[in-house]
């Protein structure tokens, strides 16, 4: 995928909300390659997950949330860091939740990544496209066939 001037972008954006008012120092964002949580006044944590690695995302709306016209999204991704983000109290959360999901669907396509995480869990060595068991651990029943 080649580069634009509009990559770094910010395709969505908002804050925490309190009271639905946006008057927090938490900031989030996502752009066409990643999702981002800024947190802090004094000292700031920038929290940063690649948007193919997202694994699932899932809304909450508490009654006071749905009075205040927001909700919160978890993203839950392969990366080791941040294998679980969430953006708190964000306006037109559902809104905001379909379209953070399609665009991790697009970019998935785009870099040919879809269901790769399952092939991890399953033997399947991705950097040389073969299959780790065969070679390095034996027959998924215990026995070694190759012996």
């Amino acid at each position: 995928m080649a580069k634009n001037k509009y990559d770094d972008e910010p395709l969505w954006q908002d804050r925490k909300r309190i009271l639905g008012m946006p008057i927090s120092f938490t900031k989030y964002q996502f752009d066409t390659e990643r999702l981002t949580v800024s947190k802090g006044l004094l000292t700031t944590t920038v929290d940063e997950v690649l948007l193919y690695r997202i694994l699932d995302i899932k809304m909450t709306r508490t009654l006071g949330q749905k009075i205040f016209g927001v909700g919160t999204i978890h993203v839950y991704s392969a990366d080791k860091t941040d294998s679980h983000l969430d953006l708190f109290n964000i306006k037109n959360a559902d809104e905001v939740r379909r379209r953070l999901s399609r665009l991790v669907e697009k970019i998935r396509e785009e870099k040919r990544m879809v269901g790769r995480e399952m092939f991890g869990t399953a033997g399947y060595d991705a950097m040389t496209g073969g299959d780790t068991f065969a070679h390095d651990i034996g027959d998924m029943d215990g026995f070694d066939d190759m012996h």
